[in-house]
């Protein structure tokens, strides 16, 4: 998911949290020329399009007094949808039951993609489900995890 600095985590999370939305996480991607922070917020009625441009214009303005990006990006504020990314711990918790996929960075028995039921989290490895196994997959490894959407 983009390595995000600390201190622009912080900054993130207090205005996110400070206009009353969850932070579910951040993401920076860097490229050249530039780069991107992304920002997924959610809150119990939904996010609509309002509320993007409403954490889009406070964080752009602390953003711009704090400066704690160098160079150009882009800054980009969304709901997390139905495939909803996993950032945090705790969410590997609360979504225990969904179907997840999760992409490591490091392969691990010779694979780097998994799908299948999260069961949880314990002592910082995921703990999925997959075709009657159990399969377990460090916190710390894993580079990006979403919701699989079920219709």
């Amino acid at each position: 998911m983009g390595y995000v600095p600390e201190k622009l985590q912080m900054i993130v999370d207090n205005v996110v949290t400070s206009l009353g939305y969850e932070l579910v996480g951040v993401e920076y991607l860097k490229h050249d020329g530039g780069g991107l922070l992304r920002v997924y917020i959610d809150s119990e009625q939904g996010i609509k399009l309002d509320d993007c441009q409403a954490v889009s214009h406070q964080i752009s303005g602390v953003l711009d007094v704090e400066d704690p990006i160098a160079g150009n990006y882009n800054l980009e504020i969304s709901s997390p949808g139905l495939d909803r990314p996993l950032f945090k711990a705790s969410d590997y918790q609360r979504f225990a039951g969904s179907q997840v996929k999760i992409k490591l960075a490091r392969a691990q028995e010779g694979r780097k993609n998994y799908k299948g039921v999260l069961q949880g989290i314990e002592n910082d490895e995921v703990i999925l489900g997959i075709e009657g196994q159990e399969i377990r997959l460090s916190l710390a490894n894993i580079e990006q995890s979403r919701l699989v959407p079920e219709f």
